[in-house]
């Protein structure tokens, strides 16, 4: 009896971490994207990066059999949680104004320290990686808007994922993968090394990440070992287009 209480109540509070996380990637929008009004060179139909960690979208194994639940837990509630830490330890210590957009302080990360760059890149990368995912579903690809721009600018679906798989395979070392638009809106693949990202000035690729995919070992490793071409044609089954659309179409 006492199994059966303690399973259930896992189960309880996985389906309860799940729901608020839902809410707060939709409700949350309008209150929290008025608060940052002064935010500069970033969309304001987009929904901000706070400086604490959100609680997954899903549960630990809602991922299997692209990511397994021991790397999503350690991924997760260690090295994620760890930068969440860390990033607001620097903004303490560089008197930052938490209450304000993460994104404010990346675009403009050339003026903190290291301490913050990779802080507060690996806080940003990993809570829009979340996001990106989804539980797999059937014929997973993007549709609409999205769709039809990433037949113009790429030709086909199948031509992005393979130069956006090479991309992510091709980063020598630790680093990301990235979709996103340019200034002029166009979209674009690149690659950033470590936790930067294409919003910060001393990035090499410059504009609003619409998709992230995490290359560090530590995010396929236990599952795929070396093989990280393995993971990353793997993960296009978990995709999450519609959060990727809805980015797209706020830009």
């Amino acid at each position: 009896m006492s199994s059966i209480s303690n399973s259930r109540r896992k189960f309880i509070t996985n389906s309860a971490k799940g729901t608020i996380a839902a809410g707060i990637g939709l409700s949350a929008a309008g209150s929290f994207i008025s608060s940052c009004a002064n935010a500069k060179n970033i969309s304001k139909s987009l929904v901000f990066t706070n400086f604490d960690q959100q609680p997954l979208p899903y549960k630990y194994d809602a991922l299997e059999n692209v990511i397994d639940a021991m790397t999503m837990e350690i991924h997760y509630s260690k090295h994620a949680a760890a930068y969440a830490k860390n990033v607001k330890e620097a903004a303490t210590a560089e008197a930052v104004d938490i209450t304000k957009p993460l994104e404010e302080v990346l675009a403009k990360i050339s003026k903190y320290s290291a301490k913050m760059r990779n802080n507060g890149g690996g806080h940003y990368n990993h809570e829009l990686f979340w996001q990106c995912m989804r539980p797999k579903t059937a014929d997973n690809k993007p549709t609409g808007k999205l769709a039809a721009a990433i037949d113009k600018t790429f030709t086909s679906f199948a031509e992005l994922k393979k130069q956006f798989g090479d991309t992510g395979k091709n980063r020598f070392g630790s680093g990301w993968a990235w979709l996103y638009a340019d200034a002029n809106k166009n979209l674009k693949i690149g690659s950033t090394p470590n936790q930067d990202n294409p919003l910060m000035d001393i990035s090499e690729i410059k504009g609003t990440p619409l998709l992230a995919l995490d290359v560090w070992e530590h995010a396929y490793y236990l599952k795929y070992q070396n093989k990280r071409p393995d993971y990353i044609e793997a993960w296009w089954n978990v995709v999450n287009w519609d959060f990727v659309a809805t980015r797209f179409s706020g830009i």
